[in-house]
């Protein structure tokens, strides 16, 4: 048996955090799907900037549809949405299958309204609306002014991945808004089953302590809050008030490991797939990542439902230094940043092609 089918029937879902058309085209997605377990996708704008500049796939496209009038913004979802249709349509028999626990593909928000709450409302219905999608999660970041757009979206019956999760405290803020959500849906007599995941990034908590910290602590906070965040997934899990809202016909806010190939190139490529092997939960690899993994990963252990040694390990970043909760946030604000600074040289990308396309 394949280590990425053992993975998968751990059960730990196994996304792709990549789309591009070619892959589209020419049957690599096809191929994940069938012989490494993939069950879903994740993309966000800075996997959209490296596919439509690094090829001319999209030309053709890009040139239709800006000889209509479209441009900017409304140009670009056109073409993501060309992209996570067909990649929805691949895993619509999965959805089908579990209910629609599985088979999702995910398309971002404008990381412009990363601090608009009633701007990222907005954006999620609309693009949910014009997707007439499914299997489709629309990604809000986990941001302060995220957290209130999440909990009206999910009210709306808008499936959500939230992003740019850095830590224990901002998951929990996220279960929160999911739950918060479905009870409201609860109380006014609404279908609760509004599915939701929550993603957590791994790598780069370490990438930004690497030269902080003592070498026998290297490459191991990321997986520590792993660790800590699957504790607290699993204690919400048992806790009442999940259960009331599993029992009223909910389906739970799954975990989603994001960021999990390694930064550092002496370290192992798949350290962060096998150490953060964990039931009920999903991976969402790069395609890097993915590869590597089915070539030479390993499946020894399951992450504990305790966290295992990550409250022993985070103490010994704290008494090196590391401000966790500091750390948390810088993480998060960065984050937005990136995906600002690439949204931002997309829309530029967009235009630019736009006009050497249509010589205008």
């Amino acid at each position: 048996m394949k280590i990425t089918q053992k993975l998968h029937e751990l059960p730990q879902s196994l996304w792709l955090d990549n789309i591009t058309r070619e892959i589209l085209d020419n049957g690599t997605l096809r191929a994940y799907v069938d012989e490494l377990s993939i069950t879903g996708l994740t993309s966000n704008p800075t996997i959209f900037d490296e596919a439509i500049g690094g090829t001319s796939t999209y030309d053709v496209s890009i040139r239709t549809k800006a000889r209509t009038g479209l441009a900017g913004e409304q140009l670009f979802v056109e073409l993501a949405l060309e992209d996570l249709r067909r990649a929805a349509e691949l895993f619509r028999p999965l959805y089908d299958a579990t209910g629609g626990m599985d088979g999702w593909v995910s398309m971002e928000v404008s990381p412009l309204l990363a601090d608009d709450t009633r701007g990222t409302i907005e954006a999620a219905a609309r693009i949910r609306l014009q997707a007439a999608c499914p299997n489709l999660f629309i990604k809000i970041p986990g941001t302060a002014a995220g957290i209130p757009a999440i909990e009206e979206s999910i009210f709306a019956g808008v499936p959500i991945n939230v992003t740019l999760l850095f830590s224990r405290e901002h998951y929990l803020a996220a279960a929160g808004a999911y739950m918060r959500g479905i009870e409201r849906r609860i109380a006014a007599d609404l279908d609760p089953l509004v599915v939701s995941v929550a993603s957590v990034f791994v790598s780069r908590w370490d990438r930004a302590v690497a030269d902080k910290v003592p070498d026998d602590l290297r490459n191991r906070l990321g997986i520590a809050i792993g660790g800590r965040t699957y504790r607290a997934y699993c204690d919400l899990l048992d806790s009442k008030r999940w259960r009331d809202l599993a029992a009223a016909g909910a389906h739970v806010q799954r975990l989603l490991w994001a960021s999990t190939g390694s930064k550092d190139p002496k370290a192992s490529d798949t350290m962060y797939v096998e150490a953060l092997a964990a039931p009920d939960t999903i991976n969402t690899m790069p395609e890097k990542t993915l590869l590597a993994f089915a070539a030479h990963g390993a499946l020894n252990l399951t992450l504990s439902r305790d966290g295992g040694d990550c409250e022993a390990v985070l103490a010994r970043f704290a008494k090196a230094g590391v401000d966790i909760d500091a750390l948390a946030a810088k993480l998060q604000i960065d984050g937005a940043r990136a995906f600002v600074k690439s949204w931002q040289e997309l829309m530029q990308l967009i235009a630019t092609k736009s006009q050497a396309l249509t010589g205008t």
